[in-house]
């Protein structure tokens, strides 16, 4: 089973960024898409951003323009997160979907605020 770490979280004021990384014990390629998810307190967890296979991306309309989903290399996935807004602050999730199979890491927290 592909195991999925995140790291790049952290506090981050109000129009700032920050970089999410995700590292995948195997190849990104032998999955389906690769997404970042998030889940704010109290929320239930919605999707980000997810990139497929072929390389297209699609976005939640609430971070287009703002974030950008790439990858690096065959086990490397970031999304780029700019002009952070308060209403970003949640927990991320990596995500690789394969068929009907999802595999998801811990998670990094996220906060934005001044």
């Amino acid at each position: 089973q592909v195991q999925l770490v995140e790291s790049g979280g952290g506090l981050v004021q109000p129009g700032g960024s920050l970089r999410l990384s995700c590292a995948a014990s195997e190849s990104i390629f032998n999955f389906n898409a690769m997404g970042w998810y998030r889940q704010a307190s109290g929320k239930q967890r919605e999707l980000v951003a997810t990139i497929t296979v072929g390389g297209s991306t699609n976005y939640a309309d609430s971070v287009k323009g703002r974030f950008t989903i790439s990858r690096e290399g065959a086990n490397l996935v970031y999304l780029e997160m700019n002009n952070l807004e308060p209403e970003d602050t949640a927990v991320y999730y990596c995500n690789a979907r394969l068929m009907s199979k999802s595999y998801w890491g811990q998670g990094a927290q996220v906060a934005v605020s001044s």
